[in-house]
């Protein structure tokens, strides 16, 4: 299959949607979002991923530190999934775009993929890094730095409870 082939199957209105879906939580009144890490907020985005992502017939995960997982799986489970995506919390004055745009152009490859017909040799996962921003809980990047194992996981599940 070409990329031509596959292009054709990502829907720009769809992927505008779902930014204008998730927008919508935690909307400012300039136009932005402020969707801090672990507020009710940040989890209604996490829900709203979550159900599109099990209605397509993805599997959602999450790790130790919150980090979200959409999986969409390959041919050969041996393999080390793909992964891409970004973050879904916001800075207090944030933008529509900031993060959640990587985490939904991920989505959409997803959806593209499985609307394709493609089936790929390794899984494809889409991640929702947990606390990115740094906005409301210090150091940022604190998901992503966890995964990384740059930062102690244990260090931070104390600070959750």
């Amino acid at each position: 299959m070409t990329r031509a082939v596959l292009a054709k199957h990502v829907r720009e209105a769809r992927l505008w949607s779902r930014l204008s879906d998730l927008a919508a939580i935690g909307a400012t009144p300039k136009g932005g979002v402020c969707r801090l890490a672990l507020t009710p907020e940040d989890g209604a985005a996490r829900v709203m991923l979550a159900g599109w992502a099990k209605a397509r017939g993805f599997s959602v995960s999450e790790d130790a530190i919150g980090n979200l997982y959409v999986r969409r799986e390959g041919s050969d489970p041996s393999l080390p999934p793909v992964m891409t995506g970004s973050h879904l919390d916001t800075q207090p004055t944030g933008g529509r775009f900031d993060g959640v745009y990587g985490v939904l152009a991920g989505f959409e490859v997803l959806e593209a993929l499985d609307d394709a017909g493609v089936q790929t040799r390794r899984a494809v996962e889409v991640v929702g890094w947990m606390n990115e921003e740094g906005a409301r809980f210090q150091p940022g990047c604190m998901g992503s730095g966890v995964f990384c194992r740059g930062h102690a996981a244990r260090r931070y599940a104390r600070r959750r409870r």
